[in-house]
């Protein structure tokens, strides 16, 4: 570990801590010493034996957080340290009109105005297992290099500024307290070019006294030195070994050539520490970062175009554009989250739903009513989502997403016909599970894949029922379709769920007089 002092044989860090001389060499030794000592080794070949866990594959929606320093300005989005100092954005006039020119007033000075002076963290993990969420992934540090939690690597933190609180470490006990899983996010590798913009003219970027804030600073298109490297390295691991996140998710950026050794060093760090704690872990990544198999992809505001045949996760939120607080939020509905959820579950998938925190720490009421209602809705629905594996074809119907990162932000209606399908086998069976995504306007589901005539029903559909509803349903099986007449009351506030037990067919009987 770093301090925070500094004598007369530091050496100033890239991205802000100060090193005594050889401290960071004794820990660069440490971690790959433990990354030597199996059962992974940090190269792609051991890393790809890797299997994601049980749990994580079962857990299938989660809670992402941004609440940072970005949440005081609360305007744009989270990229507000970014932009504000990027000439003709409306974040730079913002800026400069409401709190003055950039080199009196820069986004150091919204430090002390992050007080989260109502941040509960009980009350929070509250909302949170209420909404159905299994594991929690609040952002330790974006972007901006304010860490969220009690860092030894740098002094801007929220523990020594702002809260003047271990928000990471609060949040985290809260979590597991209530039987949660707890993870944490790392955008420190953006950080290398996240301010440059406030160099290109007069700004407090430029002032030598915030480069252990605002530095380096560099261009985009420059690659990140090794120091660099090495201080993102050990802040992940000060991050691992401090609160034991059992997923750990980065941002794009660490695609980039330069971190390629560092990643597998850190992959096998990661997972051995695992190991030793008896936990079974997570790494989330983007793109192309890590090899296939090692960790588990995840696309940003995406969707897939059919079932992946490993689990991965989609990174979403409540808000269209803003992944932080910010005044004016537009919100998805909760149709649209819904439909998000069972169609990354019906193709092998986990969601990761994002909510920002206002500066004060209270969670606005209307995200708090949207986590509620996804939390109603999965009291009713939710044996078709936890556990459950995908069935033969994902979905049906007229409404989806193209696939690719960054195709939800358009608004969605579902039909009565677009449905997704999950299963899962239980001793009485396989249950399957057909998920209508909105309420036909005639009261009757009709699910053509199971229909007679689809082929993708190898056997008889017994014990149909509308999940919420008492009793077996009605139910007609033609050659087109399986149609459920629907109760007069809905079950939930979003579409309905229907359950079938499959009764397999049974083999030919043998013929014992024949040899």
């Amino acid at each position: 570990m770093t301090t925070r002092g500094r004598t007369p044989v530091d050496e100033q860090r890239p991205g802000g801590a100060h090193d005594p001389v050889g401290r960071d060499d004794a820990e660069l030794a440490r971690v790959r010493a433990v990354a030597a000592a199996g059962p992974y080794q940090p190269e792609w070949s051991s890393l790809q034996r890797y299997r994601a866990p049980l749990w994580y594959r079962d857990a299938k929606f989660g809670i992402f957080i941004h609440w940072g320093v970005y949440s005081v300005p609360a305007f744009g989005n989270e990229w507000y340290a970014r932009t504000m100092y990027q000439r003709g954005t409306p974040e730079f006039e913002h800026h400069r009109t409401t709190h003055g020119p950039h080199d009196e007033f820069g986004y150091k000075d919204f430090v002390p105005l992050f007080r989260a002076e109502r941040f509960d963290p009980v009350a929070w993990a509250q909302t949170f297992q209420r909404a159905g969420a299994q594991f929690v992934v609040p952002v330790a540090e974006h972007h901006d290099g304010f860490a969220m939690y009690d860092t030894a690597r740098s002094r801007w933190n929220a523990r020594a500024m702002g809260p003047q609180r271990d928000v990471l470490g609060e949040l985290g006990s809260a979590v597991r307290d209530a039987g949660m899983v707890l993870g944490a996010s790392s955008h420190r590798a953006e950080h290398w070019w996240f301010m440059n913009g406030g160099r290109a003219f007069d700004s407090d970027v430029r002032d030598p006294a915030n480069a252990d804030f605002y530095g380096p600073a560099m261009r985009e298109e420059t690659a990140p030195n090794e120091q660099f490297l090495e201080d993102w390295l050990l802040r992940t691991v000060e991050l691992i070994d401090r609160y034991r996140p059992q997923v750990l998710w980065f941002d794009w950026w660490i695609e980039r050539p330069a971190f390629e050794p560092w990643l597998r060093l850190l992959a096998a760090y990661y997972y051995n520490s695992a190991h030793a704690w008896g936990r079974e872990v997570v790494i989330n990544y983007k793109w192309s970062a890590f090899a296939e198999g090692s960790a588990v992809l995840d696309v940003e505001r995406g969707a897939l175009a059919g079932t992946h045949p490993e689990v991965w996760q989609n990174d979403t939120s409540v808000g269209r554009t803003s992944w932080s607080w910010v005044e004016g939020h537009r919100y998805k509905t909760m149709a649209e989250l819904v439909g998000d959820l069972v169609d990354v579950v019906a193709k092998n998938g986990v969601l990761l739903l994002n909510v920002g925190p206002k500066a004060d720490g209270t969670i606005d009421p209307a995200e708090v009513a949207l986590l509620e209602e996804i939390g109603d809705w999965l009291q009713v629905n939710g044996e078709a989502v936890y556990g459950s594996r995908p069935w033969t074809i994902p979905g049906e119907g007229p409404t989806s997403l193209p696939a690719g990162s960054f195709v939800d932000a358009a608004e969605r209606t579902y039909t009565g016909a677009d449905v997704r399908f999950t299963q899962r086998d239980e001793p009485g069976g396989t249950r399957l599970y057909a998920l209508v995504l909105a309420w036909p306007e005639d009261g009757v589901a009709r699910v053509r894949a199971w229909g007679r005539g689809s082929g993708l029903v190898a056997g008889e559909l017994e014990d149909v029922r509308v999940l919420g509803a008492d009793g077996p349903a009605v139910v007609r099986r033609t050659a087109e379709a399986l149609e459920v007449d629907l109760p007069d009351r809905r079950p939930s506030s979003v579409g309905v769920v229907l359950r079938a037990t499959l009764r397999e067919p049974e083999p030919p009987r043998r013929d014992d007089t024949l040899h």
